[in-house]
């Protein structure tokens, strides 16, 4: 499911939706992560959540629906290339290249138009996100040789990732 295109949400406002939402919110707390694709929890849909600092240090904590990302023109952007990690890739981070700002527009669980900006890591992170919901993960921004090194500390630190993820479920009653 990591890596086809998910579908587009047409029912919005629904008790479905907004306990998706809650769900994925929970689960993202859970992995210590800054955002999460419905598609990494198993869900054909085009919707994420985030709780992510930028870095000024302000927190933004949201979700969007549909999400359609809008990178800066290319004349008037900056990429930077710093590390990454992913809920799905448990234990590796890469360095990946990455625009400084990021514009997503989308639609809230109710169907209300929502245009979110980011800079810095939440830009990454919006980018990130919307990646998943088209079909890539960060590996596939990477290097073959990268790409090895990333797998090869996943398959290193996995077992710990997933024992601090039981403990993490443990303290919030999971």
């Amino acid at each position: 499911m990591l890596s086809r295109r998910c579908r587009e949400v047409t029912a919005f406002g629904t008790p479905e939706l907004s306990a998706l939402i809650d769900d994925m919110f929970r689960t993202m707390y859970v992995a210590d992560g800054a955002g999460l694709a419905a598609n990494q929890v198993g869900v054909d849909l085009r919707l994420f959540v985030y709780d992510c600092p930028d870095d000024d240090g302000i927190r933004h904590v949201g979700h969007l629906v549909n999400p359609v990302l809008e990178l800066p023109d290319p004349g008037s952007r900056r990429l930077l290339d710093d590390f990454e990690g992913c809920l799905s890739v448990p234990g590796a981070t890469m360095a990946v290249p990455r625009t400084d700002r990021a514009v997503v527009r989308g639609f809230d669980e109710d169907g209300s138009p929502l245009v979110i900006e980011g800079t810095g890591y939440f830009a990454r992170c919006l980018q990130h996100e919307t990646d998943h919901l088209n079909g890539q993960t960060y590996l596939d921004r990477l290097s073959k040789r990268d790409r090895k090194d990333a797998l090869r500390q996943m398959e290193d630190r996995r077992a710990d990732v997933f024992a601090r993820r039981a403990l993490k479920a443990a303290e919030l009653g999971r």
